[in-house]
């Protein structure tokens, strides 16, 4: 039974990194790190990756018994026949962390960050010579964000392919302040926004072995404040994988 749940989960995901796939902002959110950290000295890296070839990457040290730094990356060059979107976005944070319960099998993160990033997003039509671009927006941008990560264990390991695995759940929440530093549209300055965005993501992580896990992640982003072009409307759906080692 547990086999053909998991297998039933495992498409499941699949089909929703396939299905979700659209750009309405000139903000895309990265996936946020989520190291999950035990003790002094573990080290994490993770790397990510959609359908649209949003590649997002994580590293982060566990420096003293409770504090951690964490840095994380993203590059997106999405081209089709009427949207092309590209963006970089990087951030560097400084947290918290602490094993709690007293089966010792959850882990609580509290992390605050800087980072920076530029989009360009060009709408385009069909032509007679292929495609014209009809409206270009180009920014660059900063970001803060505070960030609470919660994650726990699962008791049972479970039966995959002939081994018992670790199978982790966990959820990350962010507020994240976007602001933008420079904005033109088709070529021509234009008014700056900025947002204060609600980021939730989970994800699921399965053991593949000793430090290595794939991770699933899924999320969205919610604007609190009324823009044109700096709102909501690009969610987190990708696959991945995590190495932490270091651990005790």
């Amino acid at each position: 039974m547990n086999k053909v749940r998991f297998s039933l989960f495992f498409t499941g995901m699949l089909a929703s990194v396939a299905w979700f796939s659209s750009c309405s902002s000139v903000y895309l959110p990265n996936v946020p790190a989520t190291p999950m950290f035990n003790n002094k000295g573990e080290a994490y890296i993770a790397a990510h990756v959609n359908t649209k070839g949003n590649v997002s990457g994580n590293l982060g040290v566990a420096v003293t018994d409770h504090v951690a730094v964490i840095g994380n990356g993203s590059y997106l060059n999405y081209k089709s026949d009427n949207n092309d979107f590209k963006q970089y976005l990087y951030e560097g944070g400084l947290g918290y962390y602490t094993v709690v319960g007293k089966a010792k099998r959850s882990v609580l993160e509290f992390y605050a960050g800087y980072g920076v990033g530029a989009t360009t997003d060009v709408d385009k039509r069909a032509s007679t010579t292929g495609s014209d671009p009809v409206e270009t927006r180009d920014l660059d941008f900063n970001k803060i964000f505070v960030q609470a990560n919660f994650s726990s264990t699962r008791k049972n390991k479970i039966n995959l392919f002939g081994k018992k695995r670790t199978l982790n759940y966990g959820t990350a929440i962010r507020m994240s302040r976007v602001k933008m530093d420079r904005f033109e549209l088709n070529g021509v300055s234009s008014q700056l926004e900025e947002n204060i965005y609600i980021e939730p993501i989970f994800f699921t992580r399965l053991e593949l072995n000793k430090g290595f896990q794939i991770q699933y992640t899924n999320g969205w982003n919610i604007g609190l404040m009324d823009n044109q072009y700096l709102k909501p409307g690009n969610a987190v759906f990708t696959l991945g994988l995590t190495y932490n080692f270091g651990r005790k």
